[in-house]
């Protein structure tokens, strides 16, 4: 089995993210509020309820290099969190768009972050020392209709957005003063900030998801037509891979390697995709057993043990401040899967264990030391 624990934290949460050193999570209860737990001693306990926005809270990240914390909402405004003592300090960043906020993510180097909004804009946000606040540039009239996700290149330059018009688009993100020419992103880190590099028309759908390989050399994104593309040389003429299943849509989705790829969505079970020698990719395998009578005694029995178990609390309690870690029978997951966070060590460029959460209000903890099928992928 991949899944080493699953905490229900709410009814249905929205998103999630951990703090650098992994030790507590942030996530949004699906209202207006932002919940911070800390695990000590196999519960997680409330900390922290970070409240500001006025509507549901859309988009979460938790910097790496700086601690700080970043959240978007529907009341299309953004705030930036930091940590003075035992409090949390938000800051206001204005976004300027007239349509609610999305996704949000810190760029590697955490002196920026760029917010996704159903403006079909997308605004990238850095600290102006002089003024002593957050600005945002925004990238206009290059989508059609809503910016569903965003990731950043390791060049910490160049930028890869979904839409629910369908495609999947990489931007320059330059801004003088703040970034420098990076070799990483070849010719590419040349262009002006807003430029748009290439846009790719694979899906017939909306496109959700999109990630970077740990290389940058790799793009994936998945479409609402039960598909996930793959695509390799970004720049004038790509290279691109699409692959279909046969189930559910997926959401989001995660390298765990340059290699593997893990997709999840609608199907409430991580779908695993890896490339062979050649470089073709293709589907593997659920990375849960499916819920039926014989898996779900032998998930069970292998893992009933290993922590406290939730379920003597209401299914949909939310109310507590302590959580308690717990293991389900069957499938982890009994709702979408809309959200899915790498778990590294360090500098690692493989993610061993990554953390998903759903409508469901569980985040589940997987690991894949023990996947022995899948070792030659990692």
């Amino acid at each position: 089995m991949a899944a080493t624990a699953a905490h229900q934290f709410a009814q249905c949460t929205t998103c999630h993210a951990w703090s650098p050193d992994h030790s507590m999570i942030a996530f949004c209860p699906n209202s207006n509020e932002v919940h911070i737990y800390r695990l000590l001693q196999e519960k997680w306990e409330k900390m922290h309820v970070l409240q500001k926005h006025d509507q549901i809270v859309s988009g979460i990240d938790w910097s790496i290099s700086s601690n700080r914390i970043v959240t978007v909402s529907h009341d299309r405004n953004s705030y930036v969190w930091n940590q003075e003592g035992a409090d949390w300090v938000p800051t206001l960043v204005i976004l300027r768009i007239n349509r609610a906020a999305l996704c949000v993510q810190w760029s590697p180097r955490g002196n920026k972050f760029a917010v996704g909004s159903g403006a079909k804009t997308v605004c990238i946000c850095y600290y102006e020392q002089e003024n002593n606040w957050w600005v945002s540039k925004l990238i206009r009239k290059r989508h059609d209709s809503s910016v569903t996700s965003v990731a950043w290149h390791p060049s910490n330059i160049l930028l890869a957005t979904t839409s629910t018009d369908g495609k999947c688009r990489i931007f320059s993100t330059f801004i003088k003063g703040v970034d420098n020419r990076s070799p990483g992103a070849g010719s590419s880190s040349d262009a002006k900030f807003g430029e748009q590099i290439v846009q790719l028309d694979l899906s017939f759908g909306w496109a959700f998801g999109v990630k970077w390989s740990p290389s940058g050399n790799t793009l994936a994104y998945a479409g609402h037509n039960s598909v996930i593309h793959f695509v390799d040389e970004i720049g004038p003429s790509p290279s691109a891979q699409t692959v279909a299943f046969r189930d559910l849509p997926l959401r989001d989705v995660l390298f765990v390697s340059e290699r593997m790829v893990i997709g999840v969505g609608y199907d409430c079970n991580p779908m695993v995709f890896a490339a062979d020698e050649r470089g073709i990719w293709s589907f593997i395998r659920f990375l849960s057993e499916r819920k039926t009578a014989s898996s779900s005694v032998k998930y069970g029995s292998q893992l009933s043990g290993a922590f406290g178990k939730l379920y003597g609390q209401s299914k949909y309690s939310s109310g507590n401040d302590t959580v308690q870690v717990s293991i389900p029978n069957g499938n982890v997951h009994e709702n979408c899967i809309n959200c899915i966070m790498p778990l590294k060590k360090g500098k690692d460029s493989t993610a061993m264990r990554f953390s998903t959460s759903g409508m469901d209000g569980k985040v589940v903890i997987w690991d894949l030391d023990n996947q022995l099928d899948l070792s030659e992928y990692l």
